[in-house]
């Protein structure tokens, strides 16, 4: 198991834990970290959409915040109100 010239309980733990870390890694279902991928990619598009909706009503409130400001303002000219 050892192919060094010594011998160790630490280094021979150490060897049977990397050996299967290893074997583990390898054997591995890849699907796990594909997964978050996907997530990672389905958030920010939802993100990216929630950002964009969020700008449309914010420019929607603006001009009609706009509209009434303009409307009291000119309180002489009530037809465009």
């Amino acid at each position: 198991m050892n192919r060094l010239p010594i011998s160790h309980p630490v280094l021979d733990f150490m060897i049977v834990y990397l050996r299967g870390r290893i074997a583990h890694a390898r054997d591995e279902d890849t699907s796990r970290g594909a997964s978050a991928v996907e997530w990672v990619v389905i958030s920010a598009i939802v993100v990216a959409i929630v950002g964009v909706v969020g700008v449309a009503i914010n420019k929607a409130l603006s001009n009609k915040s706009d509209s009434v400001s303009n409307c009291i303002q000119s309180t002489s000219n009530t037809s465009n109100c």
